[in-house]
């Protein structure tokens, strides 16, 4: 290791060291030379100032698109509070989500948020309160609709979108009043189509829209939109495990199919009329194709047909007893529909929503069948749905 000795430097002048140097090499007499010695200033190195220039904005198209539709379409969903009798007060009981559907002020929102409501109060995004009635109502598909008597300026109807394009993947937001927080918006995609979900009555709501979206209570009746601003479903359920209610990723919308059919009833006569074809069945599965020896493996099952409905009296069957597949119960006998007025069927979801969607009360169908080892045609003239599906035998 190299130890520095130096401890001091005498100072003295760089140009006598030279002299004396040179001096003592040559062996010449040293002369005295007077040294002139010059100041010098050290001037400090000046230090950069080194100034960030904050970081760009980075905006994606995506954003952009939220913003904007947030801006559009938030001042035309509404915040509903829902009051009922408590201990002789008229109390608040509920809030929920819905939005303006025509320049009419009808507000589109679920069913079983104003049933049984004795005064609704409709909260805009800007403030604006004012008192809401009830329009009309329908429980087999959850929907309702409400007027108030003006709205703010600014507040426009919402367009309506179609079922035609929607794939699952696809981008949708969901806006409303989760536990009472006004006007949130939260984004997913479709993670569903053609969800068979439960009524507000023991009939079912076929064609529903599956997404990931945040839905919380106090989003029923709020818009799902896509990224256009359209609405395409209405908020209405979830499916949770934890025991409170709150979202665990698995959302339900009323599709806007059934919207459009439903809604301008309600606003027309108070309520609508569901065609009826009186069955109960299911898609087909290995064990009926096994079990029936069927040459198809897609239709719709009529597991049973009900007595005394429009199915019943045009001579279609069920079940009619149980038979052994690999070890498994299997229950065989009923008519499989392939096609509906020539339109194929591959399940009964098909079935329903084909009667549900392109059908009313009155109407005569074809019904493609297999019975027996042979096709034939059954022509049903459907009749008004019951209030309540009639209980299993």
């Amino acid at each position: 290791m190299i130890r520095s000795n130096f401890r001091s430097v005498l100072p003295f002048s760089l140009l006598g060291l030279l002299v004396l140097t040179v001096s003592l090499a040559c062996r010449v007499p040293f002369q005295s030379v007077p040294v002139q010695v010059v100041a010098t200033t050290i001037v400090p190195t000046p230090v950069m100032e080194v100034v960030q220039a904050p970081m760009p904005a980075v905006v994606t198209s995506e954003e952009e698109a939220l913003k904007a539709l947030y801006a559009q379409v938030n001042p035309s969903v509404v915040n509903i509070t829902i009051y009922m009798t408590q201990d002789n007060q008229v109390l608040p009981a509920a809030q929920a989500s819905g939005f303006v559907y025509d320049p009419d002020h009808h507000i589109v929102t679920n069913a079983h948020v104003v049933q049984g409501a004795e005064q609704m109060d409709v909260i805009f995004s800007d403030g604006t309160i004012r008192p809401a009635e009830t329009v009309g109502e329908d429980l087999h598909s959850d929907l309702a609709v409400i007027q108030v008597q003006d709205v703010p300026a600014g507040v426009n109807p919402l367009p309506l979108g179609s079922m035609q394009n929607l794939v699952v993947g696809q981008s949708v937001v969901a806006i409303g009043n989760p536990f009472g927080f006004e006007g949130t918006l939260t984004r997913g995609i479709i993670s569903g189509l053609g969800r068979t979900i439960p009524a507000q009555t023991t009939f079912s709501i076929p064609q529903a829209i599956q997404t990931d979206a945040a839905i919380n209570p106090g989003n029923s009746g709020g818009p799902l939109l896509n990224l256009q601003g359209e609405v395409i479903g209405i908020n209405d359920q979830i499916e949770t495990t934890n025991g409170n209610g709150a979202n665990s990723g698995v959302g339900f919308a009323i599709p806007v199919s059934i919207v459009q059919r439903v809604v301008p009833s309600l606003i027309q006569s108070g309520g609508y009329d569901w065609p009826w074809l009186g069955v109960r069945g299911s898609a087909l599965d290995l064990g009926l194709i096994k079990a029936m020896n069927l040459p198809m493996e897609k239709g719709a099952y009529l597991w049973q047909v009900v007595t005394g409905g429009p199915a019943d009296k045009a001579g279609l069957v069920g079940y009619s007893k149980t038979s052994d597949y690999d070890g498994r119960p299997v229950d065989v006998g009923g008519d499989v529909v392939t096609a509906i007025d020539g339109k194929t069927v591959e399940s009964f979801d098909d079935l329903l929503v084909y009667v549900s969607l392109n059908c009313s009360p009155g109407q005569e169908v074809t019904l493609k069948i297999w019975r027996d080892g042979a096709y034939q045609d059954v022509k049903v003239t459907l009749e008004k749905r019951p209030a309540e599906a009639p209980q299993l035998p």
